[in-house]
């Protein structure tokens, strides 16, 4: 009767000690387990058993985790306070080496990371001008991933990007460099009215030196073909009238009466009746002598 009392006791007591080692890591864990305080096996996403009082599980999160950085104000070269904040993502490299570095070489790296952040940001900005400093934020973000990289990498943690979320001057200074700022796109939409307008001259011009260029040649034309005709006009009175300036100017007058309609007499046995026949292709009759 005792015996089985005892043996339902032991058995009790192993199954709750068995229940109580009992330890699951999931898969955004490792996990370090120590017996009597010394490390002693890597433990692996899944199900471990430890033994109660005489070892310990510790979980370690391998997951991508942000902190921020605390703003903080920091004095840049030319002497004005900025208030700076920033981000850090980082992770517990998977592997059995970093996650017992994570462990035992720093004592709490989140708040190390959180200090360490700071204090780059600070000798960083602390060699720029507020407006450089506005301007550089790539390589602010650059310098700082480089600087937390080196110096986290004995930790086991693998610094994945920093972000630089704001570099806020004094009110004052802000409203000053708003200003600046303002005159600075004034003066380039000045500038940018300006350059449209002397190209909207210049085309202007090119269509006047155009269109004038047009006349020129048109009056070159007119004035080639009037000294054309005037040529042929001299050359039909070298052929029609040399020696005979008194016929021409007959001619001439002749022509201005046909052109008003007046009525005029020639002589029949004149020149002029000759060479009038000759231009419009007739020829005169002569007068039969009476036998």
């Amino acid at each position: 009767m005792y015996f089985l009392s005892g043996l339902l006791i032991i058995v009790i007591i192993a199954i709750v000690i068995f229940f109580a080692g009992i330890r699951i890591v999931r898969p955004t864990s490792r996990g370090l387990i120590e017996t009597l305080g010394k490390y002693t096996k890597f433990a692996e996403p899944g199900f471990h058993w430890v033994m109660p009082l005489v070892q310990r599980l510790f979980v370690v999160n391998v997951t991508e985790q942000m902190f921020n950085a605390e703003p903080q104000v920091i004095i840049t070269n030319d002497n004005l306070n900025a208030t700076v904040d920033a981000q850090v993502y980082f992770k517990v490299k998977a592997d059995e080496e970093s996650v017992k570095n994570s462990v035992y070489n720093v004592n709490n790296y989140k708040v190390q990371i959180i200090n360490l952040a700071r204090t780059t940001l600070r000798n960083i900005i602390g060699t720029l001008t507020l407006k450089s400093a506005n301007s550089e934020r790539s390589r602010i973000n650059t310098d700082l991933l480089v600087t937390l990289k080196e110096e986290t990498d004995k930790w086991g943690i693998d610094i994945v990007r920093t972000e630089l979320r704001e570099i806020d001057p004094p009110q004052d200074v802000q409203e000053t460099m708003n200003k600046v700022v303002k005159a600075e796109n004034e003066k380039v939409a000045a500038i940018d009215f300006a350059t449209a307008a002397e190209t909207t001259a210049d085309g202007i011009k090119r269509a006047e030196i155009k269109k004038a260029e047009g006349i020129r040649q048109g009056r070159i034309l007119a004035a080639e073909g009037e000294a054309q005709a005037i040529k042929l006009v001299n050359e039909a009175a070298e052929m029609y009238f040399v020696g005979n300036a008194q016929l021409l100017r007959q001619l001439q007058a002749t022509e201005t009466a046909l052109k008003s309609n007046s009525k005029i007499v020639v002589p029949s046995n004149t020149q002029l009746i000759n060479v009038i026949g000759e231009m419009a292709g007739v020829l005169p009759i002569k007068e039969q002598t009476m036998e």
